[in-house]
């Protein structure tokens, strides 16, 4: 059934992902960014297909001076990129609540049936069950480490949203991405980094990396991630919570070693201390997403050879 959309953040890398998935199934799509983390070459392609309102969605006034009928929200605008946890813990949490509240607001104002809110993986922090499913203690460790601001404006977001959800809408589903990657996602990610470090060594070089290298994170390429968000959007249930990653447990001296062979390069890895805060294994219970019908199809060895050889 065609659906009118509302796409908060949708010129960022997930987003602009999402809003070419619902332009192909043929709904009707309107994209609000500041541009200020997403870049509007990333929905170029759909530029006609789509309309584009460039805004903060802090501004409540921009928000509501939206006219066209909307039956349904993606909201994705935030902050990402583990190097802004800890420069800008503020903008995080009042993007994360004054945002929240306004396309909340704009909901209930504009009686929007259904709410589709991105959370994260950094709300579990140090999962007690690992792999970790969606039931997993939801926590912020410590609040004076400006690195929580991210996970715990996402928790503030899945809490407050739930709550709204009951008494304003028709259908709420909460998505966890886990360390989604690939083409053109931005420097602020352990992938690309890696990569952008990789092109300026030599052939012979020591390789810095934080922590002692057997850290675990699981990895999801950008196609693998929008095909398990097609289940939950077309199959997910009202106030569930899914989990969206693979259960690919990934080493980063594992990671660090995979590019180096795809560049033909040696390193020797540097080991640092952890970032504070930095949880040692992440990877998802992905059951819950399976059972709607998802599998994962791009290897993160694939997935990092297409970055690197399309480049």
């Amino acid at each position: 059934m065609k659906k009118n959309i509302l796409v908060t953040g949708g010129s960022g890398f997930i987003g602009s992902a999402i809003v070419k998935y619902l332009i192909r199934n043929k709904h009707n799509v309107i994209v609000l960014d500041n541009n200020s983390r997403g870049r509007s070459r990333r929905i170029e392609e759909v530029k006609n297909e789509i309309k584009f309102i460039k805004g903060d969605i802090r501004n409540k006034t921009k928000l509501l001076s939206i006219h066209n009928k909307i039956d349904t929200v993606i909201h994705l605008a935030y902050v990402n990129g583990t190097k802004h946890f800890y420069k800008k813990p503020y903008e995080i949490l009042d993007i994360a609540v004054n945002g929240l509240l306004n396309i909340l607001e704009f909901c209930r104002h504009k009686k929007v049936k259904n709410f589709f809110l991105a959370s994260s993986s950094e709300v579990y922090q140090n999962p007690l069950k690992f792999p970790t499913n969606e039931m997993e203690m939801l926590k912020i460790p410590d609040i004076h480490n400006p690195r929580y601001s991210y996970g715990g404006g996402k928790i503030f977001s899945e809490l407050y949203g739930l709550h709204f959800a009951k008494k304003y809408l028709k259908k709420f589903i909460i998505f966890r991405p886990h360390n989604v990657y690939g083409k053109d996602m931005g420097n602020d990610h352990v992938i690309p980094e890696f990569i952008n470090r990789f092109k300026k060594i030599g052939k012979r070089k020591s390789f810095l990396i934080h922590g002692t290298g057997n850290e675990i994170r699981s990895f999801i390429h950008i196609d693998d991630f929008i095909s398990g968000f097609d289940k939950i959007f077309r199959k997910g249930k009202n106030t569930e919570i899914y989990n969206i990653g693979t259960s690919e447990k990934v080493k980063i001296s594992y990671l660090v070693n995979l590019i180096a062979k795809i560049y033909k390069k040696k390193i020797k890895i540097r080991k640092s201390k952890l970032l504070k805060g930095s949880p040692s294994k992440r990877c998802p219970d992905i059951k819950k997403i399976k059972k709607l019908g998802f599998n994962q199809k791009i290897s993160l060895r694939h997935g990092i050879k297409k970055i690197i050889l399309n480049d």
